[in-house]
């Protein structure tokens, strides 16, 4: 009996070895994939909350719930078992998917550009008289899960390209790419929520005895206003750098490698001209090589895709 016992705790060990061994894989690679997509987390981050931007304050975290819950049915129970299933039966179709994604993040960029240029406003904004306010909430939520589709897929993309480079292993990779799904989610809409509830923070602390706490909070009050309007901006030209850099590195890898070349020629010769700066100012490079690419690939498409819709009213008036 004890012979047994011991033997029996020897396979528990080695049991417990294997498992832990295999949690390490998985800590690994989800840590490598993990300093791969902080780019695209800060682009998600950046474009969110302009989605409540203007509402009452009193729907700010009941919107960013909802969007919450839909970016983790989006990685959760679309992303995470189509990247698995597209990587194992057909990898090639991998890359035109997300430049089929890339492309609309570059209309959605560019159309925000050509608004702000003067051009045409599409779709309601909350400058606009709102005769339904819960259809405009729900048609912002909508729009704000879709952008977080086309974000999450270039996520959980660049994740399982990295994670496949430190294991073959397919539960290792399961487990590594829905870790990641559920942390980037975490993280970017904790700190939206953060970000967008930072004037009710300032109020509460303006009304403090403390002059220390009604300084501090005078200063997010102040803030807040100008931090919206960057995030605006950072997220418009996320969009175009992300969107623009898909569309780079998916013609390069079908074999059409002109934009990706002159990109990387200009980070080159970036790189080798500005000496000890040259990494950080040639990564910068390449990613404004992204942004003009996106936002003119982005206009061409906005340009298109509203005389479709023009010509598609005239006729439908027509009759």
């Amino acid at each position: 009996m004890p012979g047994g016992l011991v033997a029996l705790l020897d396979d528990v060990a080695v049991i417990a070895r294997v498992a832990a061994a295999s949690m390490d894989d998985v800590a690994a690679a989800a840590g490598k994939a993990g300093s791969k997509v902080a780019g695209v987390v800060i682009d998600d981050a950046a474009v969110t909350p302009s989605y409540v931007t203007g509402l009452s304050p009193a729907r700010e975290l009941p919107i960013i719930w909802s969007i919450t819950k839909g970016s983790l049915k989006n990685k959760l129970l679309i992303l995470f078992p189509g990247a698995l299933a597209l990587n194992y039966f057909i990898p090639w179709l991998i890359t035109p998917i997300l430049m089929l994604g890339g492309a609309y993040l570059c209309y959605e960029g560019a159309e925000k550009v050509i608004e702000k240029l003067g051009g045409e406003k599409h779709g309601k904004t909350v400058e606009d008289v709102i005769e339904d306010p819960v259809q405009f909430e729900k048609e912002r939520i909508a729009g704000a899960i879709r952008t977080d589709l086309i974000l999450s897929a270039e996520i959980m993309a660049i994740s399982l390209n990295e994670i496949k480079a430190v294991s073959d292993d397919f539960w290792v990779q399961a487990g590594a790419l829905a870790g990641i799904a559920v942390a980037v989610t975490v993280l970017v809409y904790g700190a939206v929520a953060l970000i967008v509830k930072m004037d009710d923070l300032g109020l509460h602390l303006s009304k403090k005895d403390s002059s220390g706490s009604q300084s501090l909070g005078r200063a997010l009050l102040a803030a807040m206003p100008k931090l919206l309007i960057a995030l605006s901006v950072i997220g418009t030209v996320a969009m175009l750098w992300v969107g623009g850099g898909i569309i780079l590195h998916g013609t390069h890898e079908l074999g059409l490698h002109l934009l990706y070349d002159i990109a990387h020629g200009i980070e080159y010769w970036v790189a080798g001209a500005t000496g000890a700066l040259g990494g950080l100012l040639g990564w910068f490079s390449f990613a404004a090589a992204s942004a003009v690419t996106g936002l003119g690939l982005g206009a061409v498409l906005a340009f298109v895709l509203h005389q479709v819709l023009k010509l598609k009213h005239e006729l439908g008036a027509g009759h």
